[in-house]
């Protein structure tokens, strides 16, 4: 796990610039935002190294025909836990993990094209040295998608 620094005023104008409209130049934003052009090819820049995430999160699980999503709670002997995330990285379906505080240790979030496939990714995870058990829910709709632009504003309104 790494530790970002936060970010500035000016990097979160520009992030929500780029929110609502992510083919925008850095000549174009700085005009809209009333910023010089290099100060904002430089976060620009600097933003997309660090900060942006790379174009796996962009893609919808579904577009490759994964259009089972399933969340499940893996309860973990906490000495294996380096190991168990290893080979969690391994498993294509794995999207990803969370380590978790309460009943359950890990949180991970799978996609699957059909249930026979989920069957058979459940019990990878459960073959996991380490993994004691794990309970499975089945995602039945999106209610709300990831999102950050709501925290953009939120941040810049003077109430974070």
């Amino acid at each position: 796990m790494h530790i970002m620094q936060l970010l500035d005023t000016t990097d979160r104008r520009i992030l929500l610039a780029l929110s609502s409209a992510a083919k925008r130049t850095g000549a174009a934003i700085a005009t809209a935002l009333n910023l010089g052009r290099n100060t904002v090819q430089t976060r620009m820049t600097r933003l997309e190294n660090e900060v942006l995430d790379s174009i796996d999160r962009r893609i919808p699980p579904e577009v490759l025909g994964y259009g089972l999503l399933s969340f499940v709670e893996l309860h973990v002997d906490q000495r294996c836990l380096g190991d168990i995330a290893a080979k969690l990285e391994a498993i294509p379906e794995v999207l990803e993990a969370h380590g978790l505080t309460g009943s359950a240790d890990i949180l991970v979030r799978v996609a699957a094209k059909d249930a026979e496939e989920l069957f058979r990714v459940h019990g990878q995870l459960l073959h996991i040295d380490g993994v004691n058990r794990a309970d499975s829910a089945l995602s039945m709709a999106e209610l709300v998608p990831y999102r950050t632009t709501a925290l953009l504003q939120h941040s810049l309104s003077g109430n974070a």
